[in-house]
């Protein structure tokens, strides 16, 4: 958790609409924050930042040297002395790290004077999107890997800094094993890996005695990397390395790096358990994603472990997610009365304060219900309160039971949503009574639309 300066990491139209709001109207709103639809090839997401999301409701409060930024930018004075002593005041709910979430399923939900609920938005989006994103990109990546153990290697390809600290954070809920990254190791408490680089072999006369010097210093316990001038040669190059320092047929591992990684990890592997190295792993990093991975593994390739970076980091094949962050009531002579958007069909929302609702039967999760949020049904609740008034009332769980329950839930849902091509799409239904008020609020916003909410 961090406890930064954030106040200022907005968008403009936040800020001149609170200026507005704040002469005007102030009441109370819920927004909540949701995901439209899922990226081609996914079949589920996995929510994550919550945490991130609480330490910034925490600390929130505009700093003297933000209000002196935003009087030189024509803000008010009255206004900004208002900001100066703004703190959260209002609830939350989310559902939790590490459970798994479907399309237009509120994963926050946020009461508050409009004032405040405005200005978080931009936070609250950015932060549960890429954590989000990235959480699933990871657990379909452990998944190709059919239980082999996966690194992230992220943190060069990263955007970022702090984007390089969540991917580690956020792919470890979803799977992975550990980051090589040594920050996000230490500020997050994550297992660390690495190996070498091609430079280390290179800065040597030969790779022989690169691998000899490094065996003296690092022991038995430790992973080669073979594939700097010729793959095989390398692997016999170590083989030769470790007999000679060691004086036991003793090496944790391998790593390919480059060539035809199917072709080539047989052949390495053939090498290995010829020369008693029966128990050396083979570890493939070089361009990995889920789907490369599940093909090769298709292909007979001995890998044993895998290192993914880029397509891990920037979730290449779906690098942001269609999240959005919508009013759904607002409080008018003390009753909340619904809200909803309909200029475009596809980006219709469902108006009212919500609830999800999941249903499992003989171990296996088997539809979600969009509920009204005061509803009476027979599902799990979804989103839990995490603030009230201001005040944090949830346990925020570790790292490890949030990486478990992850592990929990997708052995709970069908693997048919879990294809890494093609899955199938989850059932999420709307309540009967959601529906009503849906049509309730269409007949007020627009009369000319007929109970079917067509023109």
């Amino acid at each position: 958790m961090f406890k930064k300066n954030l106040a200022l990491f907005l968008d403009l139209y936040e800020l001149t609409m609170a200026q507005a709001y704040f002469k005007k109207r102030n009441p109370i709103v819920f927004f909540e924050l949701f995901v439209r639809k899922l990226p081609q090839n996914w079949g589920y997401l996995i929510s994550a930042g919550l945490e991130d999301i609480c330490d910034y409701l925490l600390n929130f409060r505009f700093q003297k040297e933000d209000l002196l930024y935003l009087k030189k930018r024509g803000f008010d004075q009255k206004f900004l002395d208002y900001l100066k002593n703004l703190r959260f005041s209002g609830d939350l709910w989310a559902i939790e790290e590490g459970e798994l979430v479907f399309p237009n399923e509120p994963i926050l939900q946020i009461k508050a004077p409009l004032i405040e609920a405005q200005i978080f938005e931009t936070f609250f989006l950015n932060t549960i999107n890429f954590q989000t994103l990235i959480a699933t990109k990871a657990s379909r990546i452990v998944k190709s890997a059919q239980k082999k153990p996966v690194v992230d290697f992220g943190a060069r390809r990263a955007q970022g800094i702090d984007a390089s600290l969540k991917v580690a954070r956020a792919s470890y809920i979803g799977g992975v094993i550990g980051t090589s990254n040594v920050l996000a190791g230490k500020i997050y408490h994550l297992p660390i890996f690495g190996t070498m680089a091609h430079s280390f072999v290179q800065a040597f006369p030969d790779e022989k005695s690169a691998f000899k010097t490094w065996l003296k210093i690092w022991g038995k316990d430790t992973i080669l990397l073979v594939d700097t001038y010729d793959t095989l040669k390398g692997t016999k190059n170590a083989i030769e390395a470790v007999k000679e320092v060691i004086g036991k047929k003793e090496l944790k591992g391998v790593r390919l790096d480059s060539g035809d990684v199917v072709f080539l990890s047989k052949k390495v592997r053939e090498i290995l358990d010829k020369n008693g190295f029966k128990k050396t792993k083979i570890f493939l990093s070089s361009g990995l994603d889920e789907y490369k991975i599940d093909e090769i593994l298709k292909k007979g390739a001995k890998v044993d472990a895998f290192g993914v970076g880029t397509s891990l980091a920037v979730s290449d094949d779906a690098p942001a997610l269609d999240s959005c962050y919508k009013l759904v009531a607002i409080k008018e002579k003390g009753i909340f009365q619904p809200k909803m958007k309909i200029a475009e069909k596809e980006k219709e929302t469902l108006p009212a304060p919500k609830q999800v609702f999941r249903y499992e039967k003989n171990g296996k999760f088997v539809k979600d219900v969009i509920g009204l949020k005061e509803e009476k049904l027979s599902g799990k609740k979804m989103l839990v309160q995490i603030f009230k008034k201001g005040k944090l009332v949830y346990k925020l769980p570790s790292l490890e039971k949030i990486r478990k329950k992850v592990s929990q839930n997708l052995k709970k849902l069908p693997q048919k949503y879990q294809k890494i091509k093609n899955p199938s799409s989850f059932p999420v239904k709307v309540s009967e009574k959601l529906l009503k008020v849906k049509k309730e609020v269409l007949k007020l916003i627009k009369p000319d639309i007929d109970n079917d909410g067509k023109k």
